[in-house]
């Protein structure tokens, strides 16, 4: 419906201004159409779910209750961290930019459009905190359940660093999705967002300590230390360094907030992660991308650039195969094909 209202129907006031669905358009409610998409999508999902709504007994348990509500509030409190972490660089640089009025704003376009490059490895890792939760749950009375996690994380790891190659060695392509050329100065930003959000998927992986152990008061100390973090950075910075300090302040934020968490993670619920490993892994995806930054700059033959990432990713995964033969053998209906390439 958003879609409709805010491409569509322009389009066709355009070239048809006469056209009947126009009846239903009006070009100066703007934005309001995506609130009345969004209404409209929540009534659709009550509807759908009527019957099974309709079984329900409303019965109030206050133990239960009791027990929900320490339990949530905290993570509610993390929440409410994870938006400033995630929302407020881009207010902060519309305030705190060395340009003024449009010039800021501009800044501010930049900014977004090139963290949206950075949506392949944020849907991964959404994606993953969806299913991963109920799945670490349900492992938890399992006595294997920690190195369970540990495995979880070294593929994770292993695949959000092929993500991170697959965008940052292909900007050249990911680029045109950004129509406005003027906003291809701010691609630099990209690999560091691509990393920090590698930072924020490895920490949704290690908070698991603190859900299982019922610590969730800890979750929320690390986000408020990771959105004082963004705020004190975007502050102090934007006024010199504009978009780029929003950059760099995503990146220490998730950083440190993975940091701390695996720290106290360890002492409170030990978990084998192979974590020397991991690093190496993520220090050799960001190497990776410095080499072909500075090849690429000694010659600006597209194709040859992508003949080169695309080198430098097979490369690293047929690295990884080997590295991790054992583990990827075990995979079901993959095992044998890998046993055979590796």
């Amino acid at each position: 419906m958003a879609y409709f209202f805010l491409s569509i129907c322009p389009a066709l006031q355009k070239k048809h201004p006469d056209s009947i669905i126009l009846l239903f358009y009006n070009p100066g409610f703007g934005v309001g159409y995506v609130l009345i998409a969004n209404l409209a999508q929540s009534f659709f999902q009550v509807a759908a779910l009527s019957k099974e709504l309709s079984q329900f007994q409303w019965k109030l348990n206050k133990t239960l209750w009791r027990e929900i509500i320490i339990y949530s509030l905290p993570l509610t409190i993390a929440g409410f961290g994870g938006m400033i972490n995630e929302t407020f660089d881009r207010i902060m640089l519309q305030k705190r930019s060395p340009l003024s009025g449009d010039a800021a704003t501009f800044q501010v376009g930049i900014y977004g459009a090139c963290y949206k490059l950075s949506i392949l490895i944020t849907l991964f890792v959404q994606a993953f905190r969806m299913g991963a939760e109920p799945f670490f749950f349900r492992q938890s009375t399992d006595e294997n359940a920690p190195r369970t996690y540990a495995r979880v994380m070294k593929f994770f790891v292993i695949t959000i660093c092929i993500m991170f190659l697959f965008v940052a060695l292909y900007l050249d392509i990911w680029k045109y999705f950004i129509r406005d050329k003027k906003m291809w100065e701010g691609l630099k930003v990209v690999p560091i967002l691509l990393f920090a959000n590698m930072f924020l998927g490895i920490y949704y992986n290690l908070s698991i300590w603190y859900k299982l152990s019922h610590s969730t008061r800890a979750g929320a100390y690390i986000t408020l230390i990771g959105a004082a973090l963004t705020l004190a950075i975007n502050y102090l910075f934007i006024p010199a360094y504009s978009y780029m300090a929003c950059a760099w302040a995503t990146f220490v934020c998730y950083g440190s907030m993975m940091v701390i968490s695996f720290v106290w993670g360890q002492k409170e619920y030990r978990i084998p992660y192979a974590w020397k490993k991991l690093i190496a892994y993520m220090f050799i995806a960001a190497l990776i991308y410095f080499i072909h930054h500075l090849l690429t700059g000694l010659w600006k033959n597209r194709w040859i650039n992508l003949g080169l990432a695309s080198f430098f990713i097979v490369v690293y995964s047929l690295f990884i195969l080997r590295i991790e033969k054992k583990e990827f053998q075990q995979l079901p209906y993959l095992g044998k094909w890998i046993y055979r390439l590796a």
